[in-house]
């Protein structure tokens, strides 16, 4: 019966008598419905004003967190390689130390002359001129050009380059050039053979 008094009370009430001042002659259920008001408005606005800031630190947490995880997998990814890279780093020192020795110095320079003018002679080549040409530093080495001019068969030609390809030290061989007699008995080759040795600190660019 209470509840049914309630209802005409609020029924019986004269909403433009609602005092502020007053609030205890307010009927229950109106006093009941704005504390329900203002409950509601309270927890609304705590929520923006505290949880929703904790909301966005939560996130930036959780994107941290998930680039720390990244971080930290990359990372054991890379000290899981490292003694395989090492041991890849120890073989290629080896490698480039092989090949280094195959650079020749200033001293055997000359010696790779003889070695080139005893393939052509071996060959059966007549040798018009081998010729060291001026130096070519590059970032970490010398370039040292060899132009060379023989003539003979192709055959014999073809021996003579594959000789030079087969030397113990590096040469590779560029812009070749190859013309026939009259008789076309006999061609006359030009080429350049291109011999490197490690540049020294001191050398400049």
């Amino acid at each position: 019966m209470a509840f049914q008094e309630w209802i005409d009370e609020v029924r019986q009430f004269d909403f433009a008598d609602l005092d502020l001042e007053n609030i205890g002659a307010w009927p229950v259920l109106v006093r009941a419905a704005v504390w329900v008001l203002v409950f509601v408005l309270c927890v609304v606005g705590g929520y923006f004003y505290f949880i929703a800031d904790l909301r966005v630190e939560l996130a930036a947490a959780e994107a941290k967190e998930l680039k720390l995880k990244k971080e930290f997998e990359n990372k054991a990814f890379r000290a899981a390689k490292l003694e395989p890279l090492k041991k890849q780093m120890k073989e290629m020192e080896a490698s480039f130390g092989i090949l280094l020795s195959q650079l020749p110095a200033d001293t055997e320079v000359p010696g790779l002359l003889e070695d080139m003018t005893e393939k052509a002679v071996s060959n059966g080549l007549d040798i018009q001129s081998i010729k060291l040409q001026k130096e070519q530093v590059r970032e970490f080495y010398v370039e040292l050009p060899i132009a060379i001019e023989v003539s003979g068969t192709y055959h014999d030609l073809a021996a003579f380059v594959s000789g030079i390809a087969g030397l113990p030290r590096i040469v590779t061989l560029h812009d070749y050039n190859i013309k026939s007699n009259d008789q076309l008995t006999k061609q006359r080759m030009s080429i350049t053979a291109k011999t490197y040795r490690y540049k020294d600190l001191q050398e400049g660019s």
